[in-house]
C-alpha cells in the first residue's frame, strides 16, 4: 500500500505542472479569444488524408476486373457515401446498378427514384403551390382536354364543370393527379429524411460504418484507420473531455461568484465574458473551427437573433462569438446545471413544460425582454426541433410577433468531419456529446446577415417565412413549409383539410 501511495503521489507531482500550464492556457487563449492555429493545420491534414483514401479506393476498385459504378456514383466517378459514427444505412450488395447513362434514359437522374411532378405537390399550404388552377378553368369546359407541350400531350388538371356534367361525365382520372402526388411524397419523402445524419459526398472520412469494409481494402487504408481509431479514442477523446470539464467547472464557478454582484454595467461585463470564456472553451473541447462572416452584422442588444437549428451545438458556436441570452425548456441533468448556472448571472428565458404551450405568456416575456437595450440580444431556434443541417423547415411565428429588430444567422456545418445533427429523440445528451467528442472535429461557417424588419401590413407568418427564405438561401439549404415537430407528431387535421378544400376548387360545380 505504502508503495501504491508513493507511486500515486510522484505520478501527480509529475503531472501537476503540465496540467496547470495546459490549464492557464486554454483560459488565456479563451479570455482573448485567439487560437494558435493548430486546429485548422489538423483540420487541413485531416483533409488531405481523406482525400488520399478516395485515391486509394478508386484505384483498388477500378483494378477489380469485376468492378461496376456504385449506385451512388455520378458521371465524374466520384463515389458517395451515407452516415458517418451515427448513421449505416447502405444499398444491399445486389442492388441493382445503373450508370449515368441508363439513369437519364429511363427519365432518373441523380439519386432521384421518380421524376416528380411540378404540376402538384404535396404542402401544407397547397395554394401556394396550385396557383395555376384559376388559369385551367378558363381554358376549356373538358375535364380530359390536353396540352402540347414540345410535341408530347399532358393531361392537366381538372377544370370547372355543372353539376349534372359532373354527373354523367365524372371519371376515376379526375383524383388521379393527387394520387400521383401522394405516391411521389411517399416514394421521395423530404420530411422524415431531415431527421437523419446528412449524407456525406465523399468517399470515406475513417468513420463510415458500412458493410463495404473500406478500412480493409488495402493495408495503407487499414494502417491510417486504425492509428486514426487509437487517435481519436485514446488520445482525443480524454483530451476532450478534459477541456469541457474546464468548461463546465469555469461557467458554474464563475456565474456563482458574479451572481451575488448587485445589477449594474459591471455584473454585466463580468457576465459576458465569462460566458464567453466559458463557451470558447466548450468550442475547442469538440476541436470546433468556426469561419464567421460579416461580423459587422452581429446581434446588438435589444434584439432577436433567430438561426436555423441543428444541435445545442449551435448555441456554443454562436456564444463563443459574442452573448446571448437564450430562451427555452428547463432541462434536468448536464443541460440543467448549465441553464441554471446561466441564470444566476443574466437575463434568460427559461420555462416549465407546462408554460411552453402559453403562447401570450412567452410572448408577453419576449417583449419585456428585447423591450430593454441593456439586454443581450435573445437567441431563438424558431424551428423548434434540430434539423440535419441539409434544409430549414417551418419557422413559428412567436418570435416574428414582438416586433423590434431580426437578426439572421445562418449556420452550415461540414459534415466530412462529423455529424452535428442531434436526434433528440434517439440520443441522450451525455451520448450526443460522447458522440461529438469522438468524432474528427466540428467544422462551420456562421453567416451574420443584414437585419431585417417587420414591414407594413406583413404579417408574423409572412415575415418569417421572408427571414427563414433569407437563411435558407446564405447557407445553401433547402427551403421547406413542412413543420419540423412531424418528427414527434401526425400530420394536423387542418393541412389534410386543406388538401381537400383544394381539390374540391377544382370541381366546383353550379
Amino acid at each position: 500500500m505504502a508503495l501504491l501511495w508513493s507511486v500515486v503521489s510522484v505520478g501527480f507531482s509529475l503531472l501537476l505542472t503540465p496540467f496547470l500550464m495546459f490549464l492557464l492556457a486554454v483560459l488565456f487563449l479563451a479570455s482573448i479569444g485567439k487560437s494558435l492555429g493548430v486546429r485548422r493545420l489538423y483540420v487541413k491534414l485531416l483533409l488531405a488524408i481523406f482525400e488520399f483514401g478516395r485515391q486509394n479506393i478508386e484505384k483498388v476498385r477500378k483494378s477489380n476486373r469485376n468492378w461496376e459504378p456504385d449506385e451512388s456514383e455520378d458521371e465524374s466517378g466520384t463515389s458517395e457515401d451515407t452516415g458517418n459514427d451515427t448513421t449505416s444505412a447502405n444499398l444491399p450488395r445486389n442492388y441493382k446498378k445503373y450508370n449515368a447513362a441508363e439513369k437519364k434514359k429511363n427519365g432518373v437522374l441523380g439519386n432521384s427514384v421518380i421524376a416528380r411532378s411540378k404540376d402538384l405537390i404535396m404542402v401544407p399550404e397547397p395554394e401556394m403551390n396550385n396557383k395555376n388552377h384559376i388559369n385551367h378553368v378558363n381554358h376549356s369546359h373538358s375535364y380530359r382536354n390536353t396540352l402540347e407541350v414540345n410535341g408530347n400531350k399532358e393531361s392537366s388538371l381538372p377544370r370547372e364543370d355543372s353539376f349534372e356534367m359532373l354527373k354523367r361525365e365524372f371519371d376515376t382520372s379526375t383524383c388521379l393527379d393527387y394520387i400521383k402526388a401522394g405516391v411521389e411524397a411517399i416514394i421521395e419523402d423530404e420530411v422524415t429524411s431531415r431527421f437523419e445524419a446528412e449524407e456525406l459526398k465523399v468517399n470515406w472520412n475513417l468513420l463510415t460504418r458500412t458493410n463495404r469494409h473500406y478500412e480493409f481494402i488495402s493495408w495503407k487504408l487499414t494502417v491510417i484507420w486504425m492509428f486514426g481509431f487509437l487517435m481519436r479514442y485514446c488520445f482525443l477523446l480524454p483530451l476532450r473531455i478534459l477541456i469541457c470539464f474546464i468548461g463546465a467547472v469555469w461557467l458554474v464557478a464563475t456565474t456563482f461568484l458574479v451572481g451575488f454582484m448587485p445589477d449594474g454595467a459591471i455584473k454585466r461585463w463580468l457576465s459576458e465574458h465569462a460566458s464567453l470564456i466559458a463557451f470558447r472553451i466548450f468550442v475547442r473541447s469538440v476541436s470546433g473551427v468556426i469561419t464567421v462572416h460579416n461580423p459587422e452584422y452581429m446581434p446588438q442588444g435589444g434584439g432577436v437573433c433567430v438561426a436555423n437549428h441543428t444541435s445545442t451545438i449551435d448555441v456554443g458556436i454562436l456564444s463563443a462569438q459574442t452573448t446571448f441570452s437564450l430562451i427555452g425548456q428547463r432541462h434536468g441533468g448536464f443541460l440543467g446545471i448549465l441553464q441554471r448556472a446561466l441564470a444566476r448571472a443574466s437575463p434568460h428565458i427559461w420555462f416549465e413544460r407546462s408554460e411552453v404551450k402559453d403562447r401570450e405568456a412567452v410572448t408577453k416575456r419576449l417583449k419585456k425582454h428585447v423591450s430593454d437595450p441593456t439586454n443581450p440580444p435573445i437567441l431563438i431556434f424558431p424551428e423548434g426541433t434540430c434539423i440535419n443541417n441539409t434544409s430549414v423547415m417551418q419557422f413559428k411565428k412567436g418570435s416574428f410577433e414582438v416586433g423590434g429588430v431580426i437578426y439572421p444567422v445562418a449556420i452550415k456545418y461540414d459534415p466530412k468531419f462529423g455529424d452535428a445533427f442531434w436526434n433528440s429523440s434517439k440520443y441522450s445528451m451525455i451520448q450526443y456529446l460522447y458522440m461529438m467528442m469522438s468524432s474528427w472535429a466540428i467544422v462551420c461557417d456562421v453567416w451574420y446577415l443584414p437585419p431585417m424588419y417587420r414591414q407594413d401590413g406583413e404579417s408574423a407568418i409572412d415575415f418569417a417565412n421572408r427571414v427563414k427564405a433569407v437563411i435558407a438561401r446564405q447557407g445553401g439549404l433547402v427551403d421547406l413549409q413542412w413543420d419540423g415537430q412531424l418528427k414527434r407528431i401526425k400530420p394536423k387535421k387542418a393541412w389534410r383539410e386543406k388538401q381537400q378544400e383544394e381539390f374540391s376548387k377544382r370541381i366546383k360545380f353550379e
